[in-house]
């Protein structure tokens, strides 16, 4: 065979052979249609939903330990799926939650226990939402609330399940927010806050607060003043000024009878003396107590704010003392 005729051979036995070799071999786009088959598989389906990060971040994630929980049937504007985790619901990176009710707590009495010392120190936010499903709720409610405070946890008490529900869900939806949404603010100016101390007084409004600060100026000024001042300003009648004077003059404590009322016990013939006389020593103490309870001064709002002041001040007259000692001393050594 010549050489023209060999590469004739060899020309057409590679071309018979190159529709085999690619047969054998998938391309790309066959190798990633079969591997996503293979990834859709039923063993794959049965995977908790946490593995892809973006649905887990957005979810509550459910422990398996919670499945049949009818609490699930009431997280309805939150996505929640189960994952394989330690606490019962993680709301967040840093935040979880505990779920017990009432009937299984007392059943199980340490069962809570256990659940939080599983948790250890690995959430900022720990909280045990107690499903009130009892009606005699003191006692396991007391032991609850003392096994969630002595370890670090927050408790949320909720009497049915569609609030358990909904404080879940609140957890979720602010995981993000600032703290400033829920915390109070307070007004700067002077008369936003006279106006908030004073409202709290019983038929005392706005506009009583702007005529009385008008009239006396200050805080210090209207506890100061006597029920004929109070009385000059217009449009406080008697009863505010009773109201306004009492809050100011009233002691902290509610005043006890001095006088305690006893029960007259006729003394019988035949009782022995020793009776008689511990009769006689108990009458003696009450006596007592009511001169010490007549001795001690009242105290007002008026003599605690002095006092509180009069120790502010000696506070800051001693700093004052000892910082000026030190510079005289530094003046002394320098020259």
């Amino acid at each position: 065979m010549g050489s023209g005729a060999t590469l004739v051979f060899l020309f057409f036995f590679a071309k018979e052979i190159v529709p085999i070799g690619e047969a054998n071999v998938p391309s790309s786009s066959s190798a990633v249609a079969a591997s996503a088959s293979v990834s859709a598989s039923p063993a794959a389906a049965f995977a908790p939903s946490s593995s892809n990060p973006a649905q887990s971040r957005n979810a509550i994630l459910v422990s398996h330990r919670q499945k049949g929980n009818p609490l699930l049937k009431h997280i309805r504007n939150v996505r929640w799926a189960f994952a394989d985790i330690v606490c019962d619901y993680l709301l967040s990176q840093s935040s979880c939650a505990l779920y017990l009710s009432l009937r299984y707590h007392l059943l199980h009495p340490d069962y809570l226990y256990y659940r939080i010392r599983e948790l250890e120190k690995n959430f900022k936010l720990r909280v045990v939402l107690c499903h009130v499903d009892v009606e005699d709720v003191v006692k396991p409610l007391l032991e609850v609330t003392k096994t969630a405070l002595l370890h670090d946890c927050t408790l949320l008490c909720g009497w049915s399940l569609e609030e358990c529900g909904r404080y879940l869900e609140t957890i979720k939806v602010y995981e993000n927010k600032p703290a400033d949404l829920i915390q109070g603010q307070m007004d700067t100016d002077y008369l936003s806050r006279l106006n908030h101390a004073l409202t709290t007084v019983r038929h005392v409004n706005k506009t009583d607060v702007v005529t009385i600060g008008s009239t006396f100026g200050s805080l210090s000024s209207i506890m100061d003043a006597s029920m004929e001042d109070l009385a000059r300003c217009p449009g406080i009648g008697e009863r505010k000024v009773k109201r306004l004077y009492d809050t100011f003059h009233e002691p902290f404590k509610r005043v006890v009878s001095s006088i305690p009322t006893m029960p007259e016990t006729p003394v019988s013939k035949d009782t022995e003396p020793g009776s008689v006389t511990e009769v006689t020593e108990a009458e003696k103490d009450t006596e007592d107590t009511s001169k010490r309870r007549k001795k001690e001064p009242e105290t007002n709002v008026k003599s605690a704010l002095t006092a509180a002041f009069a120790k502010y001040a000696s506070k800051i007259n001693k700093k004052n003392n000892k910082s000026e000692g030190k510079e005289g001393e530094g003046t002394n050594a320098a020259s």
